[in-house]
């Protein structure tokens, strides 16, 4: 098994931040436009199930406790299929840049999830902090609808939203797992029970994928998202987690949207709106006080 240490790990966690956020601009590009949101689904953990099965040819199988294999299944429902539906449907449904930016409050809803669970406790810095981010993802959905956002759709951000949380609740209510077992265990359990479940569904749309209509720019975006961004990046996000905690490991977030207006930008699929910059911005300072008040703590 890879070994791994705290500066690793942070590498891990940009990189895998770094790949998510190709996801958006790709995905917007080629969902609902050339391959539905089902077939990608479920073609893309296929793949994933076929890339957790590799680790056996060097490693011995190790055995789950019964008490922890239902406690995997609702891990595969949540962060293999319904964050991945979330996703997929989402992007389907509005700009690659209002998804991305969106996205980024996975670490306030970590913050409020560990609160509830009582891992952290909340002080005026993080009130503040998680009040200015929500305000601005919550006024980026409410925009999506105006003549200025034509490419985003209210139903498609708010399906992006529901992603996040999936995202963080899997962060903060499964670590315990990710420490307990090999990586490549949980990983192989996760996506090969999200395949079985997900491939009688979207079997048909995949079969009925129109591959001539695909030009070379569209077949080399559909490989990318269908090979790449699923598995190794989860593996390393997995990993980060036994040396970093959630609420850190969620910061990393905030990469994906540079990258993802960068890209999306470039590509013309995209164009920033100085309403959605401003929101974006205060998201960000949201964040950046929840973080800080963890640097003040430590003084």
């Amino acid at each position: 098994m890879i070994k791994m240490n705290s500066t690793s790990a942070h590498l891990s966690l940009l990189l895998c931040n770094i790949v998510w956020a190709c996801d958006f601009p790709l995905y917007n590009l080629v969902l609902g436009h050339y391959i539905s949101p089902l077939a990608m689904i479920s073609a893309s953990l296929v793949v994933a199930a076929l890339w957790s099965l590799m680790p056996l040819l060097w490693e011995t199988s190790e055995r789950v406790e019964p008490a922890d294999r239902l406690k995997i299944v609702g891990a595969a429902i949540l962060i293999g299929i319904v964050r991945k539906m979330c996703l997929m449907f989402g992007l389907s449904q509005t700009s690659p840049i209002d998804g991305s930016i969106i996205s980024t409050i996975t670490p306030l809803i970590v913050l409020i999830l560990s609160v509830l669970v009582g891992l952290e406790r909340l002080n005026k810095q993080k009130i503040l902090g998680l009040l200015l981010g929500m305000a601005g993802a919550i006024a980026i959905i409410a925009t999506s609808n105006s003549d200025t956002h034509a490419k985003s759709k209210l139903i498609g951000n708010i399906l992006i939203l529901i992603g996040a949380c999936v995202s963080a609740t899997y962060m903060v209510w499964f670590k315990h797992l990710v420490v307990k077992y090999r990586i490549t265990t949980l990983l192989r359990w996760i996506y090969c029970i999200s395949a079985i479940v997900m491939l009688p569904i979207g079997a048909h749309d995949i079969f009925t994928t129109d591959i001539s209509a695909m030009d070379t720019k569209i077949v080399v975006a559909t490989l990318f998202v269908l090979i790449v961004p699923t598995y190794i990046p989860n593996l390393l996000l997995n990993y980060s987690l036994r040396y970093v905690a959630p609420t850190v490991t969620s910061i990393y977030a905030y990469i994906q949207p540079i990258v993802a207006i960068t890209l999306s930008v470039l590509m013309g699929l995209d164009k920033i709106h100085y309403d959605t910059l401003l929101f974006a911005i205060t998201i960000f300072v949201g964040v950046g006080l929840v973080v800080g008040s963890y640097r003040n703590r430590s003084k």
